[in-house]
């Protein structure tokens, strides 16, 4: 069961729903800056990415070196990212070892290489073992068209 959603930005008084705030918070913010190196700080070697849709980029990634090449790869189709954060989920707000599992519902505005614009929204799910992320698993609202030609997938 999860233990407590709450805004990004609202305080509240459970350490491990404030830890885990906090840690979203910046590597959202680290995505928003294109800095691949603070991002991928708080992963484990292990760590798996899963992406949706049915474009090239879609699958599974397994291991840090296959996430962050995924990610380069982002940053490079998408100059312009800007992703708020609507709610965080804490399956366990008394968490303070590290091994967690987080929802993050948000939201995105992409401009892609070609100068085309385009807005999502999503959730990932997030789980943390020993304080580093071992798994990612995003879930878009639209995985159609609009996201396949910000993709510049026909």
């Amino acid at each position: 069961m999860w233990g407590e959603c709450v805004k990004p930005r609202k305080e509240r008084p459970v350490i491990g729903t404030l830890m885990a705030k906090r840690a979203i918070a910046g590597a959202f913010d680290a995505l928003n800056a294109h800095d691949l190196e603070q991002f991928m700080a708080g992963w484990r070697e292990d760590g798996m990415f899963v992406f949706p849709g049915d474009i090239p980029e879609s699958g599974t990634y397994q291991g840090k070196p296959a996430v962050a090449a995924w990610f380069q790869r982002f940053f490079e189709q998408f100059p312009e990212i800007r992703f708020e954060l609507e709610d965080v989920c804490v399956r366990n707000s008394f968490d303070l070892v590290g091994n967690n599992v987080l929802a993050v519902h948000w939201k995105q505005r992409l401009t892609n290489r070609e100068g085309w614009t385009s807005e999502n929204s999503g959730v990932t799910v997030i789980t943390v073992r020993g304080g580093k992320v071992a798994a990612v698993r995003d879930f878009l609202f639209d995985t159609g068209s609009t996201f396949r030609r910000s993709w510049g997938v026909a």
